[in-house]
């Protein structure tokens, strides 16, 4: 596997890599992931013997592990090319499963180089190259979208087989390519995690939560294309109308939500968790009543936190979207077609004073979640892999 980014970070692409990789390892997969110099050592939290191999520490300064982009990559993606050409040649890999655009690219690279031996490639997209890199506030002169339209495109064609963990990405990806081979294969989730019995009462006793409080849960990048400024700006429209409600934010990176807390005098109001472990992320989420993701489709990535939410038993809102709909029955969630903070407010009130509603919710969203299980997804990959060697 190639991944253009510090894994582990404690965020969603790192999450999908890193489940994908352990699903297929259980099924009997040997697995080397080649990846920068930095991000956490996943043998400190699980057991395995995926092999993590990482780049030289040549840009030693560089230590970003949250989302978005940045010219330093181009650097450590030469590093990354260098790697990969070794770990090609050592390894000897049947299947190259190239994640991210620029995972591709270099993929597609390694595939050139090493020409007579045949190797097969499966590109996986987790969204938009542009949509990505604008959603982060770059590409705003016009010749450089330009450009990155056609270089996504271009990149977008390569590999044997391609697979899309979000529905919109889908049709995207099959005009780019000859053979319109596309496998939409979504996030997952872990459902072993969640099974275990809680007391959610001491679970809010830990982090100072009241026991009678209405718990909204928010847990991912807090970053601005995830939606997290739409939650933001509802929490004080909540609060003055139910101050019994309270709101948990789980991510990173912190400083601007907790700055925006504090102007607003918020804090009784707000537990953020920061930074946020991936293999606690169970028993923060079950802290919850309501679970949110405003996450809209600009992006074009999937929104593994759903999965999540299910799984913990909590009510949902969500936008209505594609993706989210082949995770939810229409009595699972709220689907809410425009995402600001007046709608999420209004779908928050009516979750509060309908706790019935919520419960209905949770539990159809419970009884849909098994069949995501990362279990699950390890098999799909695997017969894409079996489709092309």
């Amino acid at each position: 596997m190639i991944a253009p980014t510090p894994f582990f970070s404690h965020r969603g692409t790192h999450i999908r890599i890193l489940e994908e990789a352990r699903a297929l390892e259980r099924m009997g997969h040997d697995i080397a992931i080649v990846t920068y110099h930095n991000g956490d050592d996943i043998t400190q939290y699980i057991t395995t013997k995926i092999d993590v191999r990482r780049i030289r520490r040549w840009l030693f300064w560089y230590k970003k592990t949250e989302a978005g982009a940045d010219w330093q990559k181009v650097i450590l993606n030469i590093f990354l090319i260098k790697k990969t050409i070794y770990m090609t040649r050592t390894f000897k890999p049947d299947i190259i499963h190239a994640h991210l655009h620029e995972g591709v690219l270099i993929g597609w690279l390694i595939q050139k180089i090493f020409f007579w031996k045949k190797i097969h490639m499966v590109s996986d997209f987790h969204g938009s190259l542009v949509g990505e890199m604008r959603s982060h506030g770059y590409l705003s002169i016009p010749p450089l979208g330009t450009i990155f339209r056609g270089l996504e495109k271009w990149i977008n064609g390569m590999g044997d087989r391609a697979i899309v963990s979000g529905e919109e990405n889908v049709q995207i990806i099959q005009q780019a390519r000859a053979d319109k081979q596309v496998d939409y294969v979504y996030d997952g989730v872990n459902v072993l995690e969640y099974h275990d019995a809680v007391n959610k009462n001491a679970l809010r006793a830990k982090y100072h939560i009241s026991a009678d409080a209405f718990v909204v849960v928010y847990t991912g990048a807090l970053i601005a294309n995830k939606g997290i400024d739409y939650i933001l700006e509802t929490i004080p429209l909540v609060v003055k109308k139910m101050p019994d409600v309270h709101f948990v934010i789980g991510g990173y990176p912190d400083v601007w939500v907790r700055q925006y807390v504090k102007e607003h005098e918020l804090q009784q109001f707000v537990t953020i968790i920061s930074p946020l472990n991936y293999f606690s992320l169970a028993q923060i989420n079950r802290l919850g009543d309501v679970g949110i993701d405003p996450k809209d489709a600009t992006v074009l990535q999937a929104s593994g936190k759903i999965l999540q939410y299910m799984a913990a038993h909590v009510g949902i809102i969500c936008a209505d979207r594609p993706t989210n709909r082949k995770y939810l029955s229409a009595d699972s969630a709220q689907f809410l077609p425009a995402i600001n903070a007046h709608t999420l407010m209004d779908a928050i009130e009516k979750f509060y004073h309908d706790r019935a509603y919520v419960r209905s919710c949770a539990d159809h969203a419970r009884r849909d979640v098994d069949a995501f299980d990362w279990s699950v997804i390890g098999r799909k990959i695997d017969e894409v892999y079996h489709s092309v060697n």
